[in-house]
């Protein structure tokens, strides 16, 4: 079996595969301070609770680098894996056709193997998570770069915190657009907003490809986000562990394991 780590910057998900198929995941907060001994416990309880599953590799996506450190040195010495850890002279599959491909995030390309696994045509992703990604691939498989916005709950504490007459409310999809008070009228800014600005996005991404590339949505605030939305056809929450599991695969059958 393998378990797949995707890192972010708010949260952290774990997911175990077993052929192909995801059959137990977790969601836990990604706290920069945590320490390996700590995930050992941790972790630890999570696996015995899904029955211990016999683990033969371990891949990993981060865009927390203190993190990664962790979660390495966390595999070695309780797992007694060497994680498969994506980055820079990892075989994913896919040609990236960036200016510097060692400044895209690993989540980005790890999403896009896998949108592009579904899909096999030229394929947009949108992320919503910490931060609002919208990635590219060509017809042809290639990573074509994207954009990036501050996240949902990244604007959502800007406001609340920069204005003071307004105040934290629930985010949710509010019925209509016109608020007639000040809560519906601030997450109907938010949501609705935040779902125009995607559909801007990939009616853009669209036009300048000159394709009709279907949108894919993952990431925290996918569900919130999407049915205000126009443009994305479909939301898989485990996009980013998907495509970890397809990198895996196509770097090796297992991953080795480190002396004990």
């Amino acid at each position: 079996m393998l378990l797949v780590a995707d890192v972010g910057n708010t949260h952290t998900v774990f997911g175990v595969y077993d052929d192909g198929r995801l059959r137990q995941h977790w969601r836990i907060q990604t706290e920069r301070g945590r320490t390996a001994d700590e995930y050992g416990v941790f972790l630890g309880a999570l696996l015995k609770g899904a029955g211990n599953p016999p683990l033969d590799g371990l891949a990993v996506s981060s865009v927390v680098p203190p993190i990664t450190q962790v979660i390495d040195e966390w595999s070695h010495t309780y797992l007694h894996l060497r994680p498969l850890i994506v980055g820079p002279g990892v075989h994913t599959g896919m040609p990236l056709l960036y200016d510097d491909p060692r400044q895209v995030g690993t989540d980005r390309v790890v999403n896009a193997v896998a949108a592009y696994a579904r899909t096999g045509t030229a394929t947009i992703v949108v992320d919503c998570g910490t931060a609002t990604k919208f990635e590219f691939v060509s017809a042809t498989g290639e990573y074509c770069g994207g954009a990036i916005a501050p996240g949902l709950g990244i604007a959502a504490d800007a406001l609340f915190e920069r204005a003071a007459r307004l105040y934290r409310v629930e985010l949710v999809r509010p019925q209509q657009v016109i608020g007639r008070n000040t809560v519906h009228a601030i997450q109907s800014g938010l949501v609705y907003g935040y779902g125009a600005m995607i559909d801007g996005m990939v009616r853009r991404i669209r036009s300048e490809t000159a394709t009709q590339a279907p949108a894919l949505a993952t990431g925290g605030f996918a569900p919130l986000l999407v049915p205000a939305c126009e443009t994305v056809e479909s939301i898989d929450e485990f996009l980013t562990l998907d495509g970890l599991r397809l990198i895996y695969e196509r770097n090796s059958a297992q991953s080795p394991k480190s002396p004990n």
